[in-house]
């Protein structure tokens, strides 16, 4: 059963009038002396301003937010180097609330005791600390941000390691993660080409969605849609069953790609699958030899994945006449996800008007030359591969 936007969500006007007078959360963790050493935390996950409510007044102060390993931090001041106080998000949970008519405009969300698997359990405490966002996409931004910490395994949202930084982030939850991490993390499930949750919509949608017309560029249930990343981030397999939308799958599978790190084909490697594209166009048989060999290239997960995606869109395009999806409209709809620059100056791109062409000429060649893809020897990429790694299996 997929989750639901109400279950996920509770209404500001509910959440307030549930408050009492104590002081919110993290307001009496303010002695210096009980401040956790942030430099033993780990580097800064987030930060930014927010307005947090104090008591059940309903007057709101803005704060610069810092989050560092699994401690949230405010300050009065960006510049300022001792914080006004700290929230513990061991043992919360964050909720993202409906603001009521009188709130219209508001994006607020919630901080509350309740941590992973009692999130339906917990009511609204006096404990709860309220947050208002600047907009839609930056409360989003932080609750994503704050959910991958509260869900990090082994709690706290930071592991020692012997190098780099004394801590680190562990990989938590899936959206935003580096690709490698997650595939890391699921060789338990045994050997696969794809993320398990780019496996589930991708089988999802061969089964009920290929006829479907407007496929990937009909736009899913939104709520539905940031419900399922929630629930996957959380460590949940939400179901997909008969009365599950295949747009909102689709998207869902779009969000994916589009917030991992760095797009399938590594940013390092940009201007070399950018040159293939212009071979292409200048000799084919030519760009089609040197297209394989940089594919072959490719850090063992990226190769994995571009695979299982390009094997994939092969199928859709073959359904065009039906869902309308060519070639050349999944090259423009997954191009940026799969190929993109590390930073798009705006100044080049007016000097270049062929590069939006160019990226999503080799996003179609990706799908055309499957079969030149598949081909790369096997021998190459195992003597290129570190032991223990999964292999490039068919």
């Amino acid at each position: 059963m997929l989750p639901t936007a109400s279950s996920k969500r509770r209404t500001f006007a509910a959440r307030y009038f549930a408050r009492s007078k104590s002081l919110v959360m993290g307001e009496q963790s303010r002695s210096p002396g009980r401040l956790p050493c942030r430099r033993q935390l780990g580097p800064v996950l987030k930060e930014g301003w927010l307005k947090k409510q104090r008591s059940i007044m309903k007057n709101w102060q803005q704060r610069w937010f810092v989050l560092r390993g699994d401690q949230l931090f405010y300050y009065k001041d960006k510049d300022e180097t001792k914080p006004q106080g700290f929230i513990s998000l061991q043992g919360t949970q964050v909720t993202e609330l409906i603001p009521g008519p009188e709130d219209a405009g508001k994006h607020l969300f919630e901080i509350s005791p309740g941590g992973a698997g009692e999130r339906e359990k917990v009511p609204a405490t006096p404990e709860a600390l309220l947050l208002m966002a600047s907009s839609q996409r930056d409360m989003e931004d932080w609750v994503q941000a704050i959910r991958r910490v509260i869900w990090a395994p082994l709690g706290g949202g930071t592991a020692r390691r012997s190098h780099a930084h004394p801590l680190e982030p562990l990989p938590s939850g899936i959206f935003g993660q580096r690709l490698e991490d997650t595939v890391h993390h699921e060789r338990k499930y045994g050997p696969r080409l794809a993320p398990l949750l780019v496996e589930q919509c991708v089988d999802f949608i061969r089964e009920r969605g290929l006829t479907e017309e407007g496929l990937f560029r009909m736009p899913g249930q939104a709520n539905l849609v940031r419900d399922l990343q929630d629930s996957f981030d959380c460590g949940e397999k939400p179901l997909f069953d008969s009365t599950t939308d295949v747009h909102t799958v689709a998207s869902l599978l779009k969000l994916y790609l589009r917030e991992l790190p760095e797009p399938v084909v590594p940013f390092a490697r940009y201007e070399d699958f950018l040159s293939c594209a212009q071979l292409l166009t200048k000799d084919e048989g030519e760009g089609t030899l040197e297209l394989a060999k940089q594919v072959s290239s490719l850090p063992l997960a990226n190769y994995n994945l571009l695979r299982y995606i390009c094997k994939f869109l092969d199928e859709v395009q073959s359904h065009s006449n039906v869902n309308k999806m060519s070639v050349q409209n999944l090259a423009t709809v997954f191009g940026p996800n799969i190929l993109r620059p590390q930073i798009e100056d705006p100044v080049t791109i007016m000097e270049d008007g062929k590069t939006e062409d160019r990226r999503g000429e080799v996003t179609v060649s990706q799908v055309r030359q499957r079969a030149q893809v598949q081909a790369v020897p096997e021998a190459r990429a195992r003597a290129r591969r570190p032991r223990g790694r999964l292999s490039r299996s068919g």
